[in-house]
């Protein structure tokens, strides 16, 4: 994708434009972002999702049982009959990893990473039905399905902005409203992290929230700390072998934290060991337990696809990859794997096509590691058979 060709989907500013003015620092409403929007999934269709064992679903009802009550799915079939008429939300997570004309509206926003893109929430709410004054701790679009939404901005919030007491909810006690705008089916919004919002449905409708990972800084400390330990051994210890006489015994001195800095840098810095456990970090699923594989031999997998059979990405697995040196480093859904640079094309190709089949794959098949690669992703779950 060009950056510097003007897109619709940002109200005819280029993607270069967008990340430098607005990216995490201002929201932009965006009329008609994408004209005469029509959802692939309508409200009916979403509460089914929402009946589903595997799918993650809530409810939010602002003046239930008690205020603002939360309600977790999954939801039995008469659950929505007994809603009252106004004041309720049904929101329904990764949506696109179930819906597949719902992921492909994710093709629009390909100017980002994808392995920083989360999910695609989709959101339905009776007139007058909202989650109340938030903020949230990353970028989102925010995309207007059916209805009318008006929505709210207030002020840039933190972890010290006063919350209302609530066990499930992070709803704010305080909100500063600075502007307000009602979207219809097309329109979007872009919120920056941290930005006070506060959605009001007009009448029923829906909307797609496009969210992003952002992993926090004690998240990175603490997982990529636990992914280290497993290849440091028990001799790597804290040493002083240029230790002086000391004054004071009980006194820890700035040269002992010297060396203890030292230490942790030696594999803080590992800049191979942060790549690795960042890939596999940001491309952990959403839902892991839906990445399986199948066992087969190499020979099942390549008359499979000699015959004619399509290799398609599995709906919730995550792909990313990058270069180490000559090498070539793929990333799949958790797991990470070095490959020899010549096949920095087929990454490219797996992590891109919508479908793999013995014609675009073409020479990769006749490549030794080729083979291995694309029958090992099938065996891990991330790739899988097509149905007929």
């Amino acid at each position: 994708m060009n950056p510097d060709i003007p897109l619709q989907l940002l109200g005819g500013i280029t993607a270069r434009e967008f990340l430098r003015d607005y990216w995490q620092k201002k929201p932009l409403l965006i009329r008609q972002a994408i004209p005469d929007f029509e959802s692939p999934i309508d409200a009916d269709e979403l509460a089914g999702l929402a009946l589903e064992e595997e799918v993650e679903s809530r409810l939010v009802i602002e003046h239930g049982e008690r205020p603002w009550e939360l309600r977790r799915g999954p939801f039995a079939e008469d659950a929505f009959s007994t809603l009252p008429e106004r004041e309720w939300t049904l929101l329904v997570q990764a949506v696109d990893q179930f819906v597949p004309e719902v992921a492909e509206l994710l093709e629009q926003f390909r100017f980002l990473p994808s392995w920083r893109i989360d999910d695609v929430m989709i959101s339905f709410a009776a007139p007058g039905g909202s989650v109340g004054p938030h903020f949230d701790n990353y970028d989102v679009f925010l995309l207007q399905a059916q209805g009318k939404r008006n929505w709210k901005i207030g002020q840039m919030c933190s972890s010290e902005s006063p919350l209302l007491q609530h066990a499930d909810l992070r709803i704010l006690a305080e909100f500063e409203e600075s502007a307000e705008w009602v979207l219809e089916p097309g329109d979007m919004l872009y919120l920056p992290p941290r930005l006070a919002h506060f959605g009001i449905a007009e009448d029923d409708c829906m909307t797609y929230s496009v969210g992003f990972r952002a992993p926090s800084a004690a998240e990175v400390l603490t997982h990529f700390t636990d992914f280290l330990s497993q290849y440091l051994t028990d001799e790597e210890r804290y040493t002083d072998a240029d230790a002086q006489p000391v004054s004071d015994p009980h006194q820890i001195q700035s040269d002992a934290l010297d060396r203890l800095k030292s230490l942790l840098a030696e594999h803080m810095s590992d800049e191979r060991m942060l790549l690795t456990w960042f890939g596999q970090f940001m491309t952990e699923p959403r839902y892991p337990e839906l990445v399986a594989g199948e066992e087969l031999g190499e020979d099942d997998f390549l008359n499979s696809l000699q015959d004619g059979a399509i290799l398609v990405r599995n709906p919730s697995a995550r792909l990313a990859w990058s270069e180490v040196d000559d090498d070539v480093l793929l990333f799949a859904s958790g797991q990470s794997r070095y490959l020899p640079g010549k096949l920095r094309e087929l990454l490219k190709l797996v992590c891109s096509a919508d479908a793999l089949h013995s014609e675009n794959l073409g020479e990769w098949l006749a490549d030794e590691d080729g083979r291995d690669l694309l029958c090992e992703l099938v065996k891990q779950g991330s790739l899988g058979f097509a149905d007929e």
